[in-house]
């Protein structure tokens, strides 16, 4: 309550203009008071039309009041300038419940202002000042003022620990080092903090560097979201105006079908409408006759008969019954089997369509480092099988269908329309869009191990369906002489020295393919870094009398 009578009085003894205590106080004929300066600045400025107002009140005065300074005022801001800064001091440098306080002040303490290593004390700024003056004390630690400074008293001989035991990696005192950390290697704190310091300083710079590296990351995900975006967006806006196009075509074909329909059922109508016609009129004309002919036989006058009889004896031309052609009742239901046909098409290939966008679904991870020993490459070993409804007729699969030989005789494979027809190649059974990895062991002859996309031509002799000669497939090419690398038609000779078995390692989402020579240790061959965009499936291609086995790897 005190505290907020000295404030209630600040403010009462603050300038309005300037809002700080009253310097040289003056009180104008409305009773405000003010800083001389501040008044007669605020008059100055109203100088020119020779009318002087009080700032608070609006009161106006003519002429300018002389100014004489209020020495009872004066005096009170003085005084309360003095109690209230003691009493704000004052209160501000007690201890509080979150404070360090002295521990040579009694009754109401003080905060701490230092804590002395050496004493194990901590002094406010009155008690703290002999470390400050006195000699005795300049060796002394002063450090911020801290709660822990029991820590540094051995708790089992309640002496200061200055030493540091490198043996059991812990703070000791000296009769410590003497008792039951005898022999061990020890150094003063100083030093093992020195040591502790640059493992520390290491450890720091080996935080920011991952700091950076994840910062780059960041930024790097974040240019990966920004694609994804736009690409997405790319992708709808195009996919909209195609779906656009096909929803006129569809329409504009809709409307052709419909008006040929129409124009067709208009002529066929007309066409039986005028047979109707002239059937109708036959049918008239021999009624006619008919009737003539009852009525001339029973004239009684027979030369009359005779005479009428030849003219209406005489009939027209009949329409042969043959002329009329009268077609089955299905006369559109092959425009319905046609539209039907087409409805099937659609949905064969929207279906597909909309297999291929879901397999080209990725996702976003942050690149991780290339395993270094067969041991870490294994920790990714894929069991992999081969697809016999991919096989060419000339490869035999077994065991377990992980084993492939280029045989003479032609294997009696069903037909089936993922049957690789010209060319000696085989595609696994599994897709493979994650991290893996495989072994080849082969013998007898050439190989070729490959990755390739599932949309890989099959069923023609050409580039398209060869590993390694289109944009669909990575291929490694070895025979017993040499090695190479094809990728779309183009060969890269591989060094390297020759292993019957060949390792692979594929990071999809990195776009890593890397093959590897194995035997007692692990070669890089050749290493290929892109962009992979469909899952990929394992292919092998095998010589005349080659065998080609995906390894089981524990």
């Amino acid at each position: 309550m005190a505290q907020k009578g000295v404030q209630l009085d600040r403010e009462t003894i603050s300038c309005s203009i300037c809002l700080d205590p009253l310097k040289d106080p003056v009180t104008i004929p409305c009773g405000h008071s003010y800083c001389m300066n501040c008044i007669n600045d605020h008059w100055d400025r109203e100088d020119e039309e020779n009318i002087y107002s009080c700032p608070q009140c609006r009161e106006t005065f003519t002429p300018r009041p002389v100014l004489v300074k209020n020495t009872m005022l004066a005096a009170l801001v003085e005084e309360l300038k003095k109690t209230g800064l003691r009493a704000a001091a004052a209160d501000h440098c007690y201890a509080g419940p979150e404070d360090v306080a002295c521990d040579f002040c009694t009754g109401r303490k003080l905060k701490a202002l230092k804590s002395c290593l050496v004493c194990l004390v901590s002094y406010c700024e009155k008690h703290l000042q002999p470390h400050y003056e006195s000699p005795k004390f300049e060796h002394h630690k002063l450090v911020e003022p801290t709660e822990k400074l029991q820590e540094n008293i051995c708790s089992r001989h309640n002496e200061v620990m200055k030493l540091f035991c490198r043996t059991d990696q812990q703070c000791i005192c000296y009769l410590c080092s003497v008792d039951q950390h005898k022999g061990h290697e020890t150094v003063i704190v100083t030093a093992g903090r020195t040591e502790r310091q640059r493992e520390l300083e290491g450890s720091l710079q080996n935080i920011q560097q991952r700091i950076q590296d994840r910062e780059e990351d960041v930024k790097l995900l974040q240019q990966e979201v920004e694609a994804i975006n736009g690409s997405a967006d790319k992708a709808v806006e195009h996919s909209e105006k195609i779906f656009t196009q096909l929803i006129r075509l569809m329409e504009k074909r809709r409307s052709d079908v419909k008006q040929q329909v129409r124009s067709q059922q208009e002529t066929e109508v007309s066409r039986v409408k005028e047979l109707q016609e002239k059937l109708e009129q036959e049918i008239t004309e021999l009624k006619r006759k008919d009737a003539e002919l009852k009525k001339l036989s029973h004239t009684e006058d027979h030369n009359q008969f005779l005479h009428n009889y030849p003219s209406l004896s005489a009939l027209s031309e009949s329409t042969h019954s043959s002329s009329i052609n009268i077609r089955p009742l299905k006369y559109f239901e092959d425009v319905t089997a046609a539209v039907s046909e087409l409805r099937d098409k659609l949905q064969d290939v929207l279906r597909e369509m909309w297999r291929n966008i879901l397999v080209t679904e990725t996702e976003v991870t942050l690149s991780q480092p290339e395993p270094k020993t067969r041991a870490d490459f294994l920790k990714y070993s894929r069991e992999i099988t081969l697809d016999p409804n991919t096989a060419n007729t000339y490869l035999l699969l077994s065991e377990g269908n992980r084993t492939a030989t280029n045989t003479e005789d032609e294997q009696p494979y069903c037909n089936h329309p993922d049957r690789f027809t010209d060319w000696d190649q085989v595609l696994s059974r599994e897709s493979l869009t994650e991290r893996c990895y495989w072994e080849v062991e082969s013998r007898g002859g050439a190989v070729q191990v490959a990755v390739a996309y599932k949309n890989i031509s099959r069923a023609r002799e050409s580039n398209e369906c060869r590993f390694g000669w289109n944009d669909k497939s990575w291929s490694l090419d070895c025979d017993s002489d040499s090695c190479d690398f094809w990728y779309n038609n183009n060969k890269t000779p591989v060094s390297g020295p020759q292993s019957s078995r060949v390792g692979v390692y594929l990071d999809h989402s990195a776009g890593i393919l890397s093959f590897y020579s194995v035997s007692d240790t692990m070669t890089l061959l050749h290493r290929v870094q892109t962009t992979f965009t469909q899952p990929l499936y394992v292919g092998l291609w095998l010589g005349f009398g080659t065998t080609a086995e995906l390894c089981k790897l524990k």
